[in-house]
């Protein structure tokens, strides 16, 4: 019999040949686990060790990291993610027998399952008296009225808009009104509601800072306003609704990661929320943070996400494309959030962000 090597199976180097299917790193686990279980002596191994310790200490000490250049922020942002490395350290621990390593790998899936694994879980319910929806649509979204359409499908009661332009508040205006009778725009951000709402204010986010924002006026900044309070009136009282849209994070070549404008934002939001005497408070927006982020601790320290509570999942919305973190974010006061779940996409680059709550 003759074997043919396929090149998806072979390549060849020098007049060797390579496995580089598919299956290579699979089978190269299950080698591991084999030699892991193997009889013979195990090692120390204290170069496997260090990695896997250096994983648990700064998943559980990452408030703790120094946050210049934004590196603690850029950490906790993608926090979920550092499980991923648990696998590999421990095939590579069974391949080496090394039992310190193994023994060290204790601590970051206890740390890491600790952090999240109630996310895990399911924790809906259903049974919720309101329906909230929140989505940044997108200034450079090519399809607004499909993303209205979409937006009203959902069924949702209240429905906060973030990164609205000039260009589309009449589409959305338009596509929305007759599921929503009731509606509110301020600069960049809007709601809609199929109850009526009343003292519709803009919240300062502190986006001018220094000299030069101390000298424009109260209409020009309104133009691109970012953060509203509104008060929604229920069956059951008044419901007071902040929408926002705190600001970007760049990710600098020589700064690292700047979140000036975000950190910012989310302090004086934070303070605005501290300061309400509102029974029940809701919080809709794209906040460009993640409840683990330690700059929106300010919010984190008085609100719940219906996500963590009645979510199911991590629930990440961003990039729409493939998303990796939870930035748009839903956090309440005062009342019990009974689900929470992420939309389809529409034309954004975010996805939408859905919870029901009841009394």
């Amino acid at each position: 019999m003759v074997q043919v090597d396929t090149p998806e199976r072979t390549e060849r180097e020098g007049g060797e040949r390579r496995d580089t299917g598919p299956g290579t790193w699979r089978a190269g686990v299950r080698r591991a686990i084999r030699a892991g279980l193997r009889p013979g002596p195990w090692r120390r191994g204290p170069l496997l060790a260090a990695p896997a310790l250096l994983l648990g200490l700064t998943m559980l000490l990452h408030a703790q990291l120094p946050d210049r250049g934004g590196l603690g922020s850029l950490v906790e942002t993608f926090l979920p993610w550092f499980g991923l490395l648990v696998p590999p350290l421990l095939a590579g621990a069974l391949w080496r027998r090394s039992a310190a390593a193994v023994v060290a790998l204790l601590l970051p899936t206890t740390v890491w399952f600790s952090l999240f694994g109630g996310l895990l879980t399911d924790k809906s319910h259903g049974g919720a008296d309101l329906t909230l929806v929140s989505h940044n649509v997108g200034a450079d979204n090519p399809d607004p009225a499909g993303t209205a359409r979409d937006l009203a499908a959902s069924g949702a009661d209240v429905l906060a808009l973030e990164e609205l332009t000039e260009q589309a508040k009449g589409t959305y205006e338009k596509e929305l009104a007759t599921a929503y009778p009731h509606h509110a725009v301020l600069g960049t951000v809007g709601l809609w509601s199929r109850l009526p709402l009343s003292g519709t204010r803009p919240v300062d986010i502190k986006q001018d800072a220094g000299p030069l924002g101390a000298t424009k006026s109260a209409a020009e900044k309104m133009g691109y306003n970012r953060a509203l309070r509104t008060t929604v009136a229920t069956d059951r009282g008044p419901l007071t609704v902040y929408v926002a849209h705190l600001g970007s994070v760049r990710l600098m070549p020589r700064g690292g990661f700047w979140t000036d404008s975000r950190d910012r934002g989310a302090q004086a939001l934070g303070e605005a929320v501290a300061a309400d005497r509102s029974e029940r408070v809701i919080l809709l927006g794209d906040l460009n943070g993640t409840t683990d982020d330690r700059a929106l601790g300010t919010l984190t320290a008085q609100l719940r996400s219906v996500q963590e509570t009645a979510g199911d999942g991590f629930g990440f919305t961003w990039p729409a494309a493939f998303p990796v973190a939870r930035i748009d974010q839903i956090m309440v006061r005062g009342v019990q959030p009974q689900n929470s779940w992420v939309l389809s996409a529409t034309g954004s680059d975010h996805l939408p962000v859905a919870a029901g709550i009841s009394w």
